[in-house]
């Protein structure tokens, strides 16, 4: 019989999370301030962080100790199972064998709990009261909900409005575990009521919800801005998902061809990924992918430029790849992956071309997603079918090629609370939506025309 499950007991748990920085065959270009321009230093991330967490997004260790008490709560959950998707092999008929990390399986259903309890952790013991974030499809602003709760703060999430329209269930969960959820843009702040005087029927973007959240949070007393992806310490507390994995593959002996995630802002991908990257910089042979939709192709379609994490240009200037800050991402189902930008980390070794992306029509993702339905029985939300599909992608290609191959992908989350997103589907009310090459060239001119633009 075919091991379905790969398990870990709980003293078998990672005890650290991994910094790829130290590892990184070049260093990556720094953050700047947006008003001198100069790399940005602690203070000036003293009044949106608090400095437990600023002092790991700058680290230089390879290794960062898990408090216990964060291991006490992970342990909920984690480590999450390790599995092998035997019937959907069969349905696509290729000489591959397919693992996947579920990470569908923390309270939340996704794998954003791994940052959000230990940002939640380290506010607290820095005397921080009340969090304030954004989110796209709700998974980061439940989890950041729940881990609020466990620790005794005061959560305010800037959900997406588009998301916040598409997705009720997850505001809900939201509001049962004690968080306040805002549409956004809103009236509440001073930037989304600029937005709101430009375009009232605005759907909203990342870009905009973090705008808020970051005003918020400097506007309010002991409160802090939380953020579920993009800076060094969200993937890095991440890689715990592949920390396991690793220790997975070693019980039964094997280690993947392929690794993929999918990549909006990069949390899940990283931390699928980046354990594998350490082993491709020291010589291993893996290739790792990240998949991103064709509607907002931020890997696949943007320059490499020093650009603003939100609309309002309250945060630091980052190197990574983007679409320009003021990119409003087309209305697609798949809420968490509408950014513009890209982890710095992530866009640093794809330009290097240490992994690689593909970007993935919303049709095409929901045609895998259901195939995956059908023959796993698990219902993936619709950011996890952008791995899926690019899982059929490298089957495929490997039953060309004549290869066998074993591949492992991020299960990043499940798809309970978005059958809406289903129902769109299934009633042809979805499309094979592309960026269109002049929305692209007018985020390229919009780059080219910021002081700080380093290249395209």
């Amino acid at each position: 019989m075919e091991e379905r499950k790969i398990l870990l007991n709980d003293s078998e748990i990672p005890r650290q999370w991994y910094n790829i920085l130290p590892d990184l065959p070049t260093p990556m270009n720094p953050p700047l301030h947006p008003g001198t321009g100069k790399p940005v230093g602690p203070q000036d991330l003293a009044p949106i962080f608090p400095m437990n967490i600023i002092e790991q997004e700058m680290s230089t260790e390879s290794l960062i100790t898990i408090p216990d008490e964060v291991l006490d709560k992970y342990l909920l959950y984690r480590p999450t199972p390790l599995r092998r998707a035997l019937n959907f092999e069969k349905a696509l008929k290729c000489p591959v064998k397919i693992y996947y990390k579920d990470e569908s399986v923390s309270p939340p259903g996704s794998h954003k709990p791994n940052t959000a309890i230990p940002q939640a952790y380290y506010n607290k013991v820095f005397g921080i009261k009340k969090l304030s974030t954004e989110t796209g499809a709700g998974q980061w602003g439940s989890a950041l909900a729940m881990a609020c709760q466990m620790f005794g703060l005061e959560c305010e999430v800037f959900m997406v409005r588009v998301s916040y329209n598409q997705k009720p269930y997850r505001r809900l969960m939201m509001m049962t575990w004690g968080a306040n959820c805002t549409p956004s843009p809103s009236e509440r702040t001073q930037a989304g009521r600029n937005i709101l005087a430009q375009d009232p029927d605005c759907p909203g973007s990342l870009g905009v919800a973090i705008s808020e959240a970051v005003e918020y949070a400097v506007t309010n007393k002991d409160c802090r801005y939380s953020l579920g992806s993009v800076l060094n310490h969200t993937l890095m507390h991440q890689t715990i998902i592949g920390l396991e994995a690793k220790k997975q593959f070693e019980k039964i002996g094997k280690y993947p061809d392929v690794v993929i995630g999918c990549a909006g802002g990069g949390s899940n991908f990283g931390g699928v990924s980046l354990p594998f990257v350490r082993d491709r910089i020291h010589g291993k042979k893996v290739s790792i992918i990240a998949a991103e939709p064709t509607s907002c192709p931020t890997l696949t379609k943007g320059p490499f430029a020093y650009d603003f994490g939100d609309v309002a240009k309250m945060t630091p200037l980052l190197a990574m790849y983007t679409l320009g800050h003021d990119f409003i991402p087309a209305p697609i189902h798949a809420g968490g992956l509408r950014y513009h930008g890209m982890a710095p980390i992530v866009s640093h070794l794809l330009k290097k071309e240490l992994i690689e992306a593909r970007a993935y029509h919303q049709l095409d993702t929901f045609e895998a997603g259901v195939l995956w339905a059908r023959t796993e029985g698990f219902i993936p939300a619709p950011e996890t079918t952008h791995a899926i599909a690019a899982v059929v992608d490298e089957a495929r290609r490997a039953k060309e090629e004549g290869k066998e191959k074993i591949i492992l992908f991020n299960y990043s989350g499940h798809g309970l609370v978005d059958l809406a997103s289903y129902e769109a589907y299934f009633a042809g009310k979805l499309s094979a939506y592309e960026l269109p090459d002049d929305e692209i060239q007018r985020a390229l001119k919009a780059i080219a025309n910021h002081p700080a633009c380093i290249e395209r």
